[in-house]
């Protein structure tokens, strides 16, 4: 299933309390959806997902669903290191509207492969929504092999996969060998370019926060056949892309945010707001692509 070429992997935004912020996140949604989003994949581990409850997961699906009015797909995670509360998790979540839900590779358990072709199925079926998985080996510590991932393709609602292991032989093997319907998104912005040359749907990204509209120019550049111009740009973004994952994600793109005037608030423990030099490094990086993006105007 194809949710769209450039999804963004959502921050939370908070208040000075660190409460769910839902002015902040209606102007983010607008943001986002303005500048180059197709989709948007919430509660996540860019959306701070680990210090959510299960009442703000549910919540805060329910009000982005009714701020995108159906514009984009709305992708919720729901995953976790606990099958049963992750299946109790997607059937709310299921009722507040969104169009799927994304699932983490079960962390710190490190489940046989066959524990996550177990984990993942079991949930898969408790919902009618379209399924994402995600696989982050270096957050997770486990990684969704890929003769488990075409096991798991082979269940009707399990569609895509968000691919964040950096292995494009890896990817290339799902793409070629899964249902054509069955879509593989990177997860690791700097890849995108390469995904979409083994034929993957795109990305599902951190930096589409701040350069969405250069993301959304490369992939059409790309699609359009006119491969010198999407090199030209992916080399122009990387800079970029490096930075929003130079510290501890999503502390810098929430500080870029700040920067460029889309307010989001800091992060929750364990994560830390940037020290003055890292804020420093970053807003220059930021502002120069800011005065090129008017001088362009």
């Amino acid at each position: 299933m194809n949710f769209g070429q450039v999804l963004t992997a959502m921050v939370t935004p908070f208040d000075d309390q660190e409460n769910i912020d839902y002015n902040r996140t209606r102007n983010l949604v607008e943001h986002l959806i303005t500048h180059g989003s197709d989709g948007l994949v919430i509660a996540g581990t860019t959306g701070e997902s680990p210090t959510l409850t299960a009442d703000e997961k549910i919540e805060l699906s329910r009000f982005v669903v009714d701020v995108v009015d159906g514009r984009v797909p709305v992708i919720a995670g729901s995953g976790s290191n606990n099958t049963k509360a992750s299946i109790e998790l997607t059937k709310k979540i299921e009722e507040t509207g969104v169009d799927g839900i994304m699932l983490v590779a079960p962390y710190y358990s490190k489940p046989s492969q066959e524990g996550l072709y177990q984990h993942f199925s079991k949930v898969a079926q408790a919902t009618k929504l379209p399924v994402m998985l995600y696989n982050i080996p270096g957050r997770s510590v486990v990684n969704i092999e890929v003769e488990t991932t075409l096991r798991l393709a082979e269940i009707d609602n399990i569609v895509s996969i968000k691919e964040a292991s950096g292995d494009l032989d890896a990817a290339t093997k799902i793409i070629t060998s899964t249902p054509q319907d069955f879509t593989v998104y990177t997860g690791e912005d700097s890849l995108t370019l390469p995904m979409l040359s083994i034929g993957g749907a795109g990305v599902v990204s951190v930096s589409s926060h701040i350069i969405g509209d250069e993301m959304q120019d490369m992939v059409r550049s790309y699609k359009r056949g006119d491969v010198s111009t999407a090199a030209n740009l992916h080399g122009y973004i990387l800079p970029m892309m490096k930075q929003m994952f130079a510290q501890p994600s999503p502390t810098p793109v929430k500080e870029a945010l700040n920067y460029i005037g889309v307010p989001v608030g800091s992060v929750r423990l364990p994560m830390i707001p940037l020290n003055e030099t890292e804020k420093s490094s970053l807003e220059q990086l930021v502002s120069i692509y800011q005065h090129k993006k008017v001088a362009s105007m």
